[in-house]
């Protein structure tokens, strides 16, 4: 099966979905393009964290506080709650969940850039990147970008993760119990009409189940993700990054082509 994806001109895209039954390629444009990613590259973090936990250097119940760190604001929910230490097994669902900000920037400096960066490297051999910590403003001297990353990097990474769903205490299952409380549908996940705050587990008989993650910035639009249904899991990265100057141009029309990939793809997949 081959899919039709309409892509809107004037957007660099990289876009790649396959099958993980198989390893059929259904769609794919510029799959190796290195994009601007925004919160994509947090899952390189988790993936660190799940490691360390999985060998027994950290303990999930180990308490964790975000006075180590400058606060950051934008994305996250740790900024608007009372409590100064979590659990790191909380600040990591904290991440997976609603890309959090300030936790991400408390599990690099638990674990280290440099190690994610290491490890993102082993996962991602065409170059994908957690690059800097997630900074308020980025001023000259700083990275451009937080995260980088391609399309196929993201699905290869989502099939490795996937081929240890099933085995507790691996890391692929710590990492995509993290992500399945993901809130933002908005994208190419939006197809599904689930509940952005209830989709882990689906009524039904044959219920869709869908794990993703997100990048949002100015002129980035990115949603990986596996979508599992009655048996068969497929994996879908589909980045996009435009000129938006001023804020808001073009916007509309990326989401609503991300959100067309997403109808696209449900219709093929059922």
């Amino acid at each position: 099966m081959s899919l039709h994806l309409e892509l809107l001109p004037g957007v660099d895209w990289s876009v790649h979905v396959v099958d993980l039954g198989s390893g059929e390629v259904l769609a794919s444009n510029h799959p190796d393009r290195l994009l601007s990613t925004a919160s994509v590259g947090k899952v390189f973090v988790l993936i660190e964290l799940a490691e360390r936990l999985r060998d027994g250097r950290l303990t999930a119940d180990q308490p964790v506080d975000r006075r180590a760190v400058t606060p950051v604001a934008d994305s996250g929910l740790w900024q608007h709650l009372s409590t100064e230490v979590l659990p790191l097994v909380d600040v990591a669902t904290l991440v997976g969940a609603v890309s959090d900000n300030w936790a991400t920037n408390v599990l690099l400096d638990l674990v280290g850039l440099d190690a994610v960066r290491a490890r993102a490297r082993e996962w991602a051999p065409r170059g994908s990147d957690l690059v800097d910590v997630v900074r308020g403003l980025r001023g000259p001297d700083d990275p451009p970008h937080l995260s980088l990353g391609c399309a196929a990097d993201h699905v290869e990474v989502l099939a490795r993760l996937w081929a240890e769903h099933d085995q507790p205490g691996s890391v692929g299952a710590t990492v995509l119990d993290w992500l399945a409380h993901g809130t933002d549908l908005s994208m190419v996940a939006s197809a599904w009409h689930q509940d952005p705050l209830s989709h882990a587990e689906e009524p039904g008989e044959n219920p869709t189940i869908l794990t993703n993650k997100t990048g949002t910035n100015l002129g980035v639009r990115c949603d990986v993700g596996v979508v599992e249904r009655e048996g068969r899991a497929t994996a879908y990265a589909v980045l996009a990054n435009w000129t938006e100057q001023p804020p808001g141009t073009g916007r509309d029309d990326v989401m609503n082509a991300l959100r067309g990939i997403g109808d696209t793809l449900r219709t093929a997949l059922g």
